[in-house]
């Protein structure tokens, strides 16, 4: 498979879940446009498309926090991306090991 086989959504998005590649940790969900998937693969670090700031980031580039990619993958409809990554850092804006650290409850 490769960038030409996924489907874009009417934005040029998709969406990517990152997962710490040893562990199965899911420490993100981020989005992709065409041009940070490509990113991602020549570069080997996770790249991503900012939809508040409208432009490409490079996850780890000002914190440090590099994401390496182990594996690039696509789901069976080609519509959603998983990025199997060693992150020795925190993955979360907020200092977290990963964005999913608030638990739901019921009311």
């Amino acid at each position: 498979m490769n960038i030409d086989d996924l489907r874009f959504d009417d934005r040029g998005l998709i969406t990517c879940v990152v997962q710490q590649h040893d562990t199965g940790e899911v420490l993100m969900v981020a989005w992709m446009s065409r041009e940070s998937v490509r990113l991602t693969l020549e570069t080997g670090t996770t790249w991503f498309w900012s939809r508040s700031r409208q432009e490409l980031w490079n996850k780890g580039a000002t914190s440090g926090n590099m994401q390496r990619v182990i594996e690039l993958r696509a789901d069976c409809d080609a519509d959603t991306l998983l990025a199997l990554v060693d992150s020795p850092g925190p993955a979360c804006h907020t200092g977290n090991r990963t964005c999913f650290f608030n638990a739901l409850e019921a009311e």
